[in-house]
């Protein structure tokens, strides 16, 4: 079976086919060894940016990690330069949503080069993790992932209303407890207040903050009750938005079918896409 290139700009005969089918193509013997060999060179490069952040081992291998991600970047680059050079329309690519992550994944390297105080930025590096996309052809999933964004975007509303009513609880319950505590045992002020609310209504409790007075401990009680009710509440408005609109795309557009599996993508009677 023939997997289908992400982009439709096949050039003419020579030189630059062989490298499209190499690049973009993995049902060619070249293809799938080069698939296997960038799949391997991007989880070590992103092991070997994970690791650079240890102090220790940065401090004492500094010279292998910088050699290391300069043979890396430069492979990258050949290999971003060839994806540009062995199709008709280059810009397709450039522009493309995978390209500007393949540039995304080079430039940092070459920005910290050249000026070394923006070194920081070399972290974006690990946007190379991103790439499995394309060696998986985990684009072709890629409708279920708008199907997720879709539900989120319809049920938005619901959402920005209770993250609006979580807000002024928090406020209203920081504010309180920054007069039952009296300014005492780290609530020394209603932002700190707040910080607390927010710590515990959401059940995470670092500890640094912690009532001491009976009320107070009787008011934090009330928060992480809350913490637990308030936290299904918009995993509940978007789960009820997923089960309409999938109830809703069941039927079929075509032949209007409704007899369909839960998990189908095409109509049985007929074939047309459901999802």
């Amino acid at each position: 079976m023939k997997v289908k290139p992400e982009f439709d700009l096949i050039p003419e005969d020579g030189w630059r086919k062989k490298i499209y089918e190499t690049v973009y193509l993995s049902d060619t013997k070249a293809g799938k060894i080069f698939d296997i060999s960038l799949l391997i060179l991007i989880i070590f490069s992103t092991v070997l940016l994970m690791v650079e952040t240890i102090p220790i081992i940065k401090l004492q291998y500094y010279k292998e990690f910088y050699y290391a991600e300069f043979y890396i970047t430069i492979i990258f680059t050949i290999e971003y330069i060839l994806r540009i050079i062995c199709i008709k329309d280059r810009e397709e690519y450039i522009f493309s949503p995978l390209g500007i992550i393949d540039f995304l994944s080079i430039i940092p390297f070459y920005i910290s080069l050249f000026f070394p105080v923006w070194h920081f930025v070399a972290i974006i590096r690990i946007l190379r993790i991103l790439r499995v996309f394309r060696i998986f052809n985990l684009a072709d999933y890629m409708h279920d992932g708008r199907f997720i964004v879709s539900a989120l975007r319809h049920s938005s509303r619901k959402i920005y209303i209770f993250l609006l009513f979580m807000v002024i609880f928090i406020v209203i319950i920081g504010a309180l407890m920054y007069v039952v505590e009296g300014g005492k045992n780290g609530f020394s002020s209603i932002p700190q207040s707040v910080y607390w609310a927010v710590v515990t209504i959401t059940t995470v409790g670092y500890g640094d903050i912690s009532p001491a007075t009976p009320l107070g401990k009787l008011l934090s009680i009330i928060v992480m009750l809350c913490g637990y009710s308030i936290i299904a509440v918009p995993t509940g408005i978007v789960t009820s938005e997923f089960r309409k609109r999938r109830g809703s795309d069941i039927q079929c557009s075509r032949c209007g079918n409704e007899d369909n599996e839960d998990n189908a993508r095409f109509c049985k009677i007929c074939g047309e896409k459901i999802i």
